[in-house]
């Protein structure tokens, strides 16, 4: 399978600002990406992806019709193009705004303005999403890997889930909030539970002392997936709860990977 390089790259670039599009189309060039289409709102943005798609997506927040959010859902609620990474370049510092954009399965938040070396890395973590190879495993065969998927947000699940398969791990079972996962995890056998903190009626917290104390689960490795910073008293002493990694979210392919190796190959 060809591997995208950066020079590979198709980007759509949504900016309703000539001199904002400009800049970041200058420095989107000198990463050397070849190929940027410019658009200027939503309505713009959906028809170009339908007409001609795109390797990746680069949207300011606040458009005329919209925001980027809107783009991003669209991306990933349509399965033609849900493999689209969607790079979000905002000046918004709104905690919760931005979480919005990380529960839809953003691949990069860029600050405006930003270094290139900001732009670097979404571009590097874009490509990790594009270019996912299957995880090598001693102790496993990727697609035998049991995994039991928490998350209340479907767009998150969704975006989780095609990281995973990337990966080659193919039997996934899903869950929208921990007493769902309750249920799942008294009828069926895991080897890995990847939950998010937040969630309503049983949060990752209370699902993950769950699953330590009880003998019949105490095995399972444990991934919490969080949009928290891993400093904030909620994180502080989350993996007291006996969570073996946290992972931030944008879900990053290369950092799970190298979670899954750790985990899945060692005796927990």
């Amino acid at each position: 399978m060809h591997k995208l390089s950066i020079s590979d790259l198709h980007i759509l670039l949504v900016e309703p600002s000539d001199t904002q599009s400009k800049i970041i189309k200058t420095l989107l060039l000198a990463e050397n990406v070849q190929t940027v289409d410019v658009v200027k709102n939503v309505e713009q943005a959906k028809a170009s992806i339908t007409a001609h798609g795109a390797d990746m997506v680069v949207s300011t927040m606040y458009l005329s019709d919209g925001s980027g959010l809107d783009i991003l859902k669209f991306i990933k609620d349509n399965e033609a193009n849900a493999s689209i990474p969607f790079m979000l370049v905002s000046s918004e510092n709104s905690i919760s705004k931005l979480d919005e954009f990380k529960q839809a399965g953003v691949a990069a938040i860029l600050p405006k303005p930003f270094e290139p070396i900001h732009l670097a890395r979404g571009l590097n973590a874009s490509l990790q999403l594009l270019n996912t190879d299957e995880i090598n495993l001693n102790l496993f065969d990727p697609q035998d890997v049991r995994v039991l998927l928490v998350d209340d947000s479907r767009l998150a699940r969704n975006h989780i889930r095609r990281v995973l398969e990337g990966m080659g791990l193919t039997k996934l079972m899903e869950a929208e909030n921990g007493a769902h996962a309750l249920t799942l995890l008294k009828d069926n056998d895991f080897d890995l539970v990847v939950t998010d903190y937040n969630m309503p009626e049983m949060d990752g917290r209370e699902l993950s002392e769950f699953i330590r104390f009880n003998p019949a689960t105490t095995h399972i490795p444990i991934i919490m997936v969080t949009s928290e910073s891993s400093t904030s008293p909620h994180m502080a002493n989350i993996q007291q709860t006996g969570v073996n990694a946290l992972c931030d979210k944008p879900f990053e392919s290369d950092e799970v990977k190298a979670l899954l190796v750790r985990l899945l190959d060692s005796d927990i």
